[in-house]
């Protein structure tokens, strides 16, 4: 049934209503939550409950009023060492086709449940390992070494490659006074 509507500016509206009688403006009833399921402000404390920062519910109505405001951030959920090991310890308990519903129900994804069983097996496994006593290794240590002796030997090369010029520049001041000519390269015919 379509009904037409004209407001006070003179604007004509259609307003489709369906059988069971929601009117343009009317509020709409919540989802319905099944036995232990929490919603989305009831599991974290969202926007419209006291602990979120909301306002607190009206005491004629006795519902909560959801503020209005948006944050200009998203609030990162930050989860707590107690509530992994409480989660992963009831994920683990639940039976076949119950894992989902604990997931809705937290507001979790499964992919984030694998993560943490990931870092706890991880540090588990870090923690039975048996700890090295002493000093402890660095890994660039061999590098290390190897960089510091080839300086050495780079400088040990200079040193000798000094000498040697030094000697050569004597050794032609000697041929030049004692008038000895210096053994120059034989130059091949091809040159």
């Amino acid at each position: 049934m379509i009904r037409t509507q004209i407001d006070s500016s003179g604007r004509q509206d259609s307003l489709a209503t369906s059988e069971i009688g929601i009117e343009r403006g009317a509020t709409l009833p919540g989802p319905e939550w099944s036995g232990d399921e929490r919603s989305e402000t009831q599991r974290n404390g969202g926007p419209g409950s006291v602990a979120g920062g909301g306002k607190p519910p009206d005491s004629g109505r006795g519902q909560e009023v959801p503020d209005p405001e948006v944050s200009d951030r998203p609030v990162r959920r930050r989860h707590t060492m107690e509530y992994k090991r409480r989660i992963l310890k009831e994920a683990d308990a639940c039976a076949r086709g119950e894992l989902g519903a604990l997931l809705r129900r937290e507001g979790l994804y499964s992919s984030l449940l694998s993560a943490w069983r990931r870092d706890r097996d991880l540090r588990e496994t870090q923690a039975l390992t048996p700890k090295k006593r002493g000093p402890k290794v660095n890994p660039d240590a061999e590098l290390i070494a190897e960089n510091e002796r080839l300086r050495r030997e780079n400088l040990r090369l200079e040193h000798r490659l000094h000498q040697a010029e030094t000697i050569i520049e004597v050794q032609k001041k000697v041929s030049e006074l004692l008038g000895i000519p210096l053994n120059t390269p034989v130059k091949s015919e091809s040159d």
